[in-house]
């Protein structure tokens, strides 16, 4: 048989299109042998290139992710939200997810807009929310038209005091609420006397030791470094965020201690972040936020840079069409559920944490977190598999951002719509689940696929302009 090297005469390298067993013999020849990650495209599904301006799709998408991979998102202050988010005002509330009026709004939306009224002093009861969500005197908005994320409803109203984020490299910002915990907390829909304290203290006890702690702080914190630091110890930084938030209490601590003279409300502030594993969780949303929106606006992108749900719908948009919204019913979440609940309680999707899978964390992250299957469901293997299989429809990897188990390749970055319609593999997300009914809370987490339809219809818009 005549081998390789008789056949050439001089040594070569061959690159091979499909399965990886197809080389074997190439490589028992002693060979190079370069393995090229490849697929036929799904039928029907066309190959996108080039916009019909000569823009390449693949150039326009390097752009992008070398945008998110050198974004320096940092934690530089705090202020109310009214008086610090683009745009906000007395009767304005922003939520999650695209756009939505209140007449299609989820049950846990509707609480949480009603507690926000509520905790405002502009309603007395539960009641007087209700009339006065649904009268048209308050204007609603996604938190994402406002440089803003928030978790599950999302919720922000004129008086919260919000993190105010800068990426350093680009000079763009993004806000954020605190997180209330787990349970029975505002942003899962939960109303109630509780509920209403624990805003107030967050208020008044909470934000003005941060504020005053960070003000000290001239660099502010860097949060894309503690992201990395906590997916090294097991945390993904959407459902797992306990390495996450000891950081973070790690570096505010000392400035706390220098600034707060009250030592009780000092004391206070620690337990309740020690005690909230999940309070890292609205640091690391504004953080991908500001990577995100620095690298909107390229033409002929398909690179995914929102993906946010309300409760109802999922929307996503794409860096090349910053303005425009591709919307799908949210879908159903499969997990775990507190003792007393089932699948009928549980909302469908909701919240604005799938930042943290857009900008290459969160559930694109599971294979650095396996002790999250605990919390979402699964196992460990599904972690890692979840992991390697968004690698098949993201663009790029995070040199930020590492996995150990993964002999620290970085992390599945830029969601690419072509990818996925070529693939036909759908988004893995991780998230927290909502009762249905407006008021009650959380009831669960678990583990969906993002909808098709979003997708499909990106990619053909995609697709009408180009050549």
């Amino acid at each position: 048989m005549t081998t390789i090297h008789e056949l050439f005469g001089k040594p070569v390298t061959v690159v091979n299109v499909g399965l990886t067993s197809m080389a074997e013999s190439i490589k028992d020849q002693d060979v190079k042998a370069i393995d090229l990650d490849w697929a036929p495209p799904k039928e029907g599904v066309r190959r996108l290139r080039v916009t019909q301006s000569g823009a390449s799709i693949d150039d326009a998408n390097q752009t992008v992710v070398d945008r998110i991979k050198k974004a320096l998102p940092v934690l530089v202050g705090m202020g109310i939200a009214k008086d610090v988010i683009p745009g906000m005002h007395d009767r304005m509330i922003l939520h999650a997810g695209p756009p939505i009026e209140w007449a299609r709004m989820c049950g846990p939306t509707r609480g949480a807009i009603m507690g926000a009224l509520i905790y405002e002093g502009l309603a007395d009861d539960e009641a007087s929310a209700e009339k006065l969500a649904a009268s048209g005197d308050i204007e609603y908005a996604p938190c994402h038209h406002h440089h803003t994320v928030g978790p599950m409803a999302g919720i922000v109203s004129p008086r919260m005091p919000v993190f105010i984020f800068e990426n350093k490299t680009f000079g763009n910002k993004a806000y954020c609420t605190q997180n209330e915990g787990l349970g029975k907390v505002l942003r899962y829909g939960g109303m109630g006397e509780e509920v209403y304290a624990r805003l107030k203290w967050m208020e008044t006890d909470l934000y003005p030791t941060l504020d005053k702690a960070l003000a000290s702080l001239p660099d502010g914190i860097d949060i894309k470094s503690l992201i990395a630091q906590a997916m090294h110890m097991g945390d993904e930084s959407h459902n797992r965020n306990r390495a996450g938030t000891s950081l973070f209490l790690r570096a505010i601590g000392p400035a706390m201690a220098r600034t707060c003279d009250d030592r009780e409300r000092l004391a206070k502030v620690i337990e309740f972040i020690d005690k909230n594993d999940h309070f890292f969780l609205n640091l690391s949303m504004p953080a991908g936020k500001a990577a995100l929106e620095a690298a909107e606006g390229v033409e002929g992108s398909s690179i995914v840079t929102v993906m946010a749900r309300n409760g109802t719908d999922f929307g996503i948009r794409l860096a090349g069409m910053p303005d425009r919204w591709f919307i799908a019913p949210a879908g159903e979440v499969e997990g775990l559920y507190f003792p007393g609940y089932t699948v009928e309680d549980a909302n469908p999707d909701i919240g604005d944490s799938t930042v943290t899978e857009t900008a290459g964390y969160g559930g694109f992250a599971m294979a650095a977190a396996p002790a999250i299957t605990q919390f979402v469901g699964g196992t460990p293997q599904m972690a890692i598999d979840s992991t390697l299989e968004m690698y098949e429809i993201t663009f790029d990897e995070h040199p930020g951002f590492t996995i150990p188990a993964l002999n620290f390749r970085g992390t599945p970055l830029g969601i690419d719509v072509r990818l996925i319609m070529e693939t036909g593999i759908l988004p893995k997300i991780n998230t927290g689940i909502a009762h249905r009914k407006p008021g009650v809370g959380m009831v669960g987490a678990g583990i969906l696929r993002a909808p098709q339809k979003c997708f499909s219809d990106a990619y053909e818009a995609l697709a009408a302009i180009c050549q």
